[in-house]
């Protein structure tokens, strides 16, 4: 399959790369790292098993052309630069698989894009990106596909592909609920590890304070996903979220690592649109909605704007 990947932090690199190293044709869009990856190739370190990929690395869409997927694994607070960077790679046949945090990010791609083109994807990895060119995969890996009109064989496709790749895949009756359940984890872990100081997951979890706001957290996202329309099974997925996260040690959410980087925040993806929902549907989400406005706030501070 010929592939691009518009968005080449660590996920894409990660997925790019082992779908380039199971045989497929994969062409990464880069910026930060396009001349070290050129010069030395894209390296992963992962707990897989570590591999140097010669990738084929661009620094224009333009240049890579049409494709029959493209994977979207843009940072949300670059969602609304998605349209000029896929378009010059989508033909008449071209998927679009979103590969992204947060709620409403197929609805987003539908602006520009035809509904059918466009699939979901959720990834469940410990991922971070080192020096340029460089990956460090230090856990997990699974995989989660879903169709933004409900077409779960397009979704199966791109879970055969993934598998190909030696990544565990899945395709879940709803997308919506999928990208819901994912939020019990992104929302709690992702903004306590900025309004709690910098704290990584091991410290969240060893912490009885922090560790009740987590739980209260996962509750609220379930409560306002299943007015949404989804029907989660609130404490299960809590003790499943708590114990799956006390394996991954002093593990570093992505927003911590950009808010150390003075990078923008994807609060408004992981925390604002959860909430915005949460209104409409009339739930009350207190502990939420006090984290959507420190995260928001300590983002704008730490980066004065």
């Amino acid at each position: 399959m010929l592939i691009a990947v518009i968005g080449s932090g660590s996920v894409g690199c990660l997925y790019g790369a082992r779908l380039a190293r199971a045989g497929h044709d994969v062409h990464f869009l880069m910026r930060r790292d396009l001349e070290a990856v050129r010069r030395n190739g894209l390296m992963i370190h992962s707990c897989d098993g570590d591999f140097r990929l010669q990738a084929k690395a661009y620094g224009g869409s333009a240049e890579i052309g049409v494709v029959d997927l493209v994977v979207c694994a843009l940072k949300t607070t670059a969602i609304d630069s998605a349209e000029p960077l896929i378009r010059p790679c989508v033909g008449a046949r071209t998927r679009i698989l979103a590969l992204m945090n947060g709620l409403g990010i197929e609805e987003k791609l539908a602006r520009w894009f035809e509904p059918e083109r466009i699939l979901g994807g959720l990834a469940f990895v410990c991922i971070n990106r080192g020096e340029p060119g460089v990956i460090y995969h230090t856990d997990h890996g699974r995989v989660t596909f879903g169709h933004m009109l409900g077409d779960h064989s397009q979704a199966q496709e791109l879970a055969d592909l993934f598998a190909s790749a030696g990544f565990k895949t899945g395709v879940p009756p709803s997308l919506k609920q999928a990208r819901w359940e994912k939020l019990m984890w992104n929302v709690p872990f992702n903004s306590l590890a900025i309004t709690a100081g910098g704290a990584t997951t091991d410290r969240i979890l060893a912490d009885a304070g922090l560790s009740e706001l987590a739980r209260r957290l996962m509750r609220e996202v379930a409560a306002a996903g299943n007015a949404d329309g989804c029907t989660i099974d609130a404490e299960t997925m809590v003790e499943k979220m708590m114990s799956n996260t006390a394996t991954m040690s002093a593990y570093k959410p992505s927003m911590l690592i950009d808010y150390e980087r003075r990078l923008p925040l994807e609060a408004d993806a992981i925390l604002g649109e959860p909430v915005r929902r949460a209104r409409q549907h009339g739930v009350p989400v207190p502990t939420m909605d006090a984290q959507y406005y420190l995260t928001d706030f300590l983002d704008r501070l730490n980066r004065q704007v």
